[in-house]
C-alpha cells in the first residue's frame, strides 16, 4: 500500500545564492535573446495596431500578420529586431540583476522584509534603471517596425544615421519619460505577481518542478504587466513614431489623455492582445531560461 500524502517527507530544495553580476548578465542574456527570437514578430504586430488611428487597416492578429507577409514579405516580421537584440544583455541583467540588488539595498538600509511589496518596489526600481538604458534602442526599433519607413531606413545604421542629420541628436532621447512609465509598471507588475504566485504554488520537489512552477509565475506575471503597462506603451509607440514637427504627443499623461479623449479608452489598449500573447508566454520563457542558465552557472562555473 503506498504512503499517505501527510506520511510522505518533502526534502526543500537548497536555498540558492545570488548569482554574481557578470554572470546575471549572461544568464540574462541568453534568456532574454531566446525569447526575442521566438515572440518577436507578435511585437512588430503590437507596434502596426498601436500606430494605427482608427481601425482601418488591420482588423485582428491573423489579417496583420498575413497583410505583413503578402505585402512585405516574412522578413517584415524581424524588421527592427537588431536594436533589442544589441541591448539585451545589459537589460536583463539590470531587470534580474538590479532587481536583486535593489532588494538587499531596501532590505539592508531601510529595514524592509521580504515581501510581495518588497518585489514590486524593487520591480519598479529596477524599471525606471532598466529604462534609461533601452529607451533609444526602442526607438529605432520603432522606427523600423513601422510600415511607412519600410522604404525610409535599409537597416539600424541607416536609421540611426538618418535619425541624426535629419531629426538630431536629442531625438535619441524621445520617449524616455514614456519608457520609463512603462517598465516601472511592467516589472512591477511582474515581480510582484511571480512573488504572489510562487508564495501560493505547491513547493516543488525537484528541479523540473521548479522550472514549471517559474514558466506559470512568470508567464502570469507578464500577463499582468502587461495588463497594467499597455496605456503606457501605447503613447509611448506614438511618441516615439513621429517624424514631423511640431508633435502631437510629448509627455505620457497628457499623451494619454489625448489619445482617450480622440479614440475612446479602448485605443489605450491597441495591440494588447498581440503583446500579451508576447509578455505572458514570454514572461514565462525569460524566467525559465533564466533559471535554467543560473542552474548551469552554479553547477559548472562557481
Amino acid at each position: 500500500m503506498s504512503s499517505s500524502p501527510a506520511t510522505v517527507a518533502i526534502k526543500p530544495l537548497p536555498k540558492e545564492a545570488p548569482l554574481p553580476m557578470h554572470y546575471n548578465l549572461l544568464a540574462g542574456a541568453i534568456a532574454g535573446v531566446t525569447e526575442i527570437l521566438t515572440m518577436y514578430p507578435l511585437d512588430v504586430v503590437k507596434t502596426r495596431f498601436q500606430i494605427q488611428v482608427g481601425n482601418a487597416e488591420y482588423k485582428s492578429i491573423v489579417d496583420c500578420f498575413q497583410k505583413i507577409v503578402k505585402n512585405e514579405g516574412v522578413g517584415a516580421l524581424y524588421r527592427g529586431i537588431l536594436p533589442p537584440i544589441m541591448v539585451e544583455a545589459p537589460k536583463r541583467a539590470i531587470k534580474f540583476g538590479a532587481n536583486e540588488k535593489y532588494r538587499q539595498l531596501y532590505m539592508k538600509n531601510f529595514g524592509l522584509k521580504d515581501s510581495q511589496a518588497l518585489s514590486v518596489l524593487t520591480g519598479v526600481s529596477a524599471g525606471l534603471t532598466e529604462a534609461v538604458i533601452v529607451a533609444t534602442p526602442e526607438l529605432i526599433k520603432i522606427r523600423l517596425q513601422d510600415k511607412k519607413n519600410a522604404g525610409k531606413y535599409s537597416g539600424t545604421g541607416d536609421a540611426v544615421a538618418k535619425i541624426m542629420r535629419e531629426e538630431g541628436f536629442m531625438t535619441f532621447g524621445r520617449g524616455l519619460e514614456a519608457t520609463m512609465w512603462r517598465h516601472a509598471t511592467w516589472n512591477g507588475g511582474y515581480f510582484g505577481v511571480i512573488s504572489l504566485i510562487r508564495a501560493n504554488l505547491p513547493k516543488a520537489e525537484t528541479k523540473e518542478g521548479v522550472l514549471f512552477n517559474n514558466f506559470i509565475a512568470g508567464a502570469l506575471g507578464g500577463t499582468v504587466g502587461t495588463m497594467i503597462n499597455t496605456p503606457f506603451d501605447v503613447v509611448k509607440t506614438r511618441i516615439q513614431s513621429q517624424t514631423a514637427l511640431p508633435l502631437k504627443y510629448n509627455w505620457t499623461l497628457p499623451a494619454i489623455a489625448t489619445v482617450a479623449r480622440e479614440e475612446g479608452v479602448g485605443a489605450l489598449y491597441k495591440g494588447f492582445v498581440p503583446k500579451v500573447l508576447r509578455l505572458g508566454p514570454g514572461g514565462g520563457i525569460l524566467l525559465v531560461v533564466f533559471d535554467f542558465v543560473s542552474g548551469y552557472i552554479r553547477k559548472h562555473l562557481m
